[in-house]
């Protein structure tokens, strides 16, 4: 391990950056089931609508990552919009957030995509 990120490792400052930063523009599925129960947010699904078409979370509108900036219209500029992709390798929510805070939307990414809300918490539903 080179110094610099030892450095880093030590430097609680940054850390608090980092996390706070992290906790700020990402959401993990139970608080996203918390906030859907509410209607708080705009659930955005960026996958292939060929797969969104097969099963999605609910309440999620399909805009595929390619199609975001035809597709302002869907998005929301009132409530946090809410990406989420494949997994948690899969950089298209992401790519697609980035996007969507360039046009000043607020927006958050759900970490682990479609398949830590289907594998590990068992909320899928199928369309």
């Amino acid at each position: 391990m080179n110094d610099k990120v030892q450095d880093l490792r030590r430097n609680s400052i940054e850390a608090q950056n980092y996390f706070t930063k992290n906790l700020a523009y990402t959401i993990g599925p139970i608080e996203l089931k918390n906030l859907m129960d509410e209607g708080e947010i705009n659930l955005i699904d960026v996958r292939r609508l060929e797969d969104f078409q097969i099963a999605h979370i609910p309440s999620a509108i399909s805009i595929p990552k390619d199609e975001i900036e035809n597709n302002f219209d869907k998005i929301s500029k009132e409530k946090v919009n809410v990406v989420y992709c494949y997994n948690q390798q899969c950089h298209l929510g992401a790519r697609a957030a980035l996007i969507l805070a360039e046009y000043n939307y607020p927006v958050v990414l759900l970490e682990g995509g479609f398949q830590v809300w289907t594998e590990d918490f068992r909320f899928a539903t199928v369309s």
